[in-house]
């Protein structure tokens, strides 16, 4: 075994992430923030400027693999991600940190969204007011 390295022309996955050291064990798709009693926790107020990102599932590329702790969540940067999401949301939605604790919502006044309150893009709609997951671009 040793280090390897090597051009990826493809991947398998869809998103470049990092890891962060979080004070807890978040599933996949949710929302974090910078805070917390480590790097990141579960954001729960609305339009948070604290935004990180969302917990990847399986990262194309996958950057600062070697940090320790006891909850390690690799945070999509960019690509497509599982999101939860919490209200009705329609394809190209601005998403937003809702105050549904590790929750997206789609934003009533995207216009009005700094890139410090992005979370991301809706790429699919989802039709019921209740707690669910759309693939987002972040």
């Amino acid at each position: 075994a040793g280090v390897i390295t090597a051009t990826a022309t493809s991947a398998r996955y869809a998103d470049l992430a990092e890891n962060y050291e979080a004070d807890a064990d978040y599933d996949v798709g949710t929302v974090v923030v910078i805070g917390g009693e480590k790097e990141i926790t579960v954001t729960d107020q609305m339009n948070s400027t604290k935004v990180a990102g969302v917990i990847s599932s399986d990262p194309a590329y996958l950057m600062n693999s070697e940090i320790g702790g006891e909850f390690i969540k690799p945070v999509a940067l960019r690509g497509r991600v599982p999101v939860k999401v919490i209200g009705v949301v329609q394809k190209g939605d601005v998403l937003i940190t809702s105050s549904t604790p590790g929750f997206a919502m789609a934003a009533a006044h995207p216009h009005n969204v700094s890139a410090s309150e992005l979370v991301g893009k809706a790429l699919e709609a989802k039709t019921h007011g209740a707690e669910g997951v759309v693939e987002a671009l972040i």
